[in-house]
């Protein structure tokens, strides 16, 4: 069967989702059960359900099956229930944090740029190095006690993503062993796809990634690299401990490794990379949907950056979408100086250098003030959002930094996460599943073992909506999915 047949039965299965007769949550046959009802080999199958995957439309738990997808943008009047009296739709699954005055900022930043000539030089294309005011500001974005970035060695690409993407084709070969944590971004998975990457999951705890499982990975085979969120986990909200950074950053030295650091959401944490130590206490939401002590209150060890413990192997990414504006991005690359070059090459022919027009305005946010106001704002909008979730929650296993955009909530046992989404979806609200950040073992087809558990985007919706879809969320939880269904 040729391409386009497989893609043609695809095609049909995607049209019934579209048209309803297929809703989230629903279950596929199994990939032997649908070649036999369409008269297909069982490779055709797998290509069938690979392909719906590709497109978002339906997610895989391994020893569950496969189900149709919560819709990606929040659904509207085809929904089978209609959303109750007062509500609208919710979109909890996308995180693009924006504050009221961050407009009215950054509009005053850009006045300078509508000059035709400093319109004109910021028009012209850039290398990855940027510019020198840019990896000037951007040194000093990064910098703090532990980190002292030196401005020639960063790098810009577009976006986050594709800072990641040109760090990973750097130092992992086309089927190269990348250990990652075993609940991780999802965007890694389809980075490290289209690059030909092998993810391996590695085990964490309650501190993070665990370095014995680094150790045990490589020792099976050897990795080459590793993608660690240290700080902020997405999407479990973890902060490593000093102690654990350490000892990870140990464990690269012995096994000769690299690491890439995502250092995005660090921005929101005391440790972040931008204004490094400080104090800190439990990061997490407990059992009980109480936060743990504030760190106003707690004293602890600073967490430095991996690439102020292990500098020589380490590649710190970040980005300015969440910091300043989704839809003006910059993705920011400090590697050692031995490696900057092999990086500059790898962002030019992935073609993920940045923007000038984009690098001048944020070089002038990052400079005139803009930026630290933003991201005040931005650290007072998430304490707020965390405390609608902890007051809405309370009772449910809910783990969250209280000074993050996210959460991951470990549903009922009575729940199936899929199931969940389904029953969400219904009253217009838009959750991501576990499936989604959960990392296959090697040679498995789909995802990963995924927890019963869905992660919760906060940053999307005003807080009156968000207070109003989490309300309903938890009216939810404590009914049953039989509740749920419409009459």
């Amino acid at each position: 069967m040729s391409a386009e047949d497989y893609r043609r039965i695809a095609d049909a299965v995607a049209a019934d989702i579209t048209a309803g007769r297929l809703r989230p949550g629903d279950r596929l046959p199994t990939q032997r059960a649908f070649a036999r009802a369409h008269r297909i080999a069982n490779s055709t199958a797998t290509r069938v359900y690979r392909e719906l995957a590709r497109r978002g439309l339906t997610v895989g738990e391994v020893g569950r099956g496969t189900y149709v997808r919560a819709a990606r943008h929040a659904p509207g009047p085809a929904l089978a229930e209609p959303a109750p009296a007062g509500t609208i739709p919710v979109n909890l699954e996308l995180n693009y944090p924006v504050v009221p005055e961050q407009s009215a900022l950054l509009a005053a930043g850009l006045a300078p740029l509508l000059r035709p000539d400093a319109l004109g030089a910021a028009l012209r294309p850039l290398a990855p190095a940027g510019t020198p005011a840019a990896r000037t500001a951007a040194a000093a974005l990064l910098s703090g006690p532990a980190l002292r970035p030196d401005p020639d060695h960063l790098r810009f690409a577009g976006n986050g993503r594709q800072a990641m993407a040109g760090a990973l084709a750097s130092l992992v070969p086309p089927g190269g062993r990348l250990g990652v944590e075993a609940l991780t971004y999802p965007m890694v998975k389809g980075i490290a796809a289209r690059l030909g990457i092998t993810l391996v999951p590695l085990a964490t705890d309650a501190d993070g990634l665990r370095p014995d499982a680094v150790r045990a990975a490589h020792r099976a085979a050897p990795l080459r690299a590793l993608y660690v969120q240290p700080t902020l986990h997405n999407p479990l909200g973890v902060t490593m401990s000093a102690g654990r950074r350490a000892e990870l950053a140990a464990t690269l030295g012995e096994l000769d490794l690299w690491a890439v650091e995502d250092a995005v959401w660090a921005f929101l944490h005391p440790d972040g990379a931008a204004d490094g130590g400080g104090t800190a206490g439990g990061d997490r939401t407990g059992p009980g949907g109480a936060a743990g002590p504030d760190a106003s209150t707690t004293t602890a060890t600073a967490r430095p950056p991996l690439a102020a413990l292990a500098p020589d192997r380490t590649i710190l990414i970040d980005s300015l979408s969440k910091r300043l504006a989704p839809g003006l991005t910059v993705g920011l690359a400090l590697a050692p100086p031995a490696h900057t070059d092999r990086l500059s090459a790898a962002l030019r022919s992935g073609g993920w250098t940045a923007t000038g027009f984009a690098l001048e305005a944020v070089t002038r946010w990052l400079t005139d003030g803009s930026l630290e106001r933003i991201v005040a704002a931005k650290r007072r909008d998430a304490a707020v959002r965390q405390a609608l979730l902890r007051e809405r929650l309370a009772g449910f296993r809910v783990h969250a930094d209280p000074r993050a955009y996210f959460a991951w909530w470990e549903l009922p046992a009575r729940w199936r996460a899929e199931t969940f989404l389904a029953a969400a979806a219904r009253h217009g609200i838009a959750v991501t599943p576990a499936a989604a950040f959960a990392v296959a073992a090697e040679g498995a087809q789909g995802a990963g073992p995924a927890p019963n558990a869905v992660r919760l985007a906060l940053a999307g919706p005003a807080h009156e909506p968000l207070d109003q879809a989490l309300a309903t969320l938890a009216a939810l939880a404590h009914g049953t999915p039989d509740d749920s269904l419409p009459d």
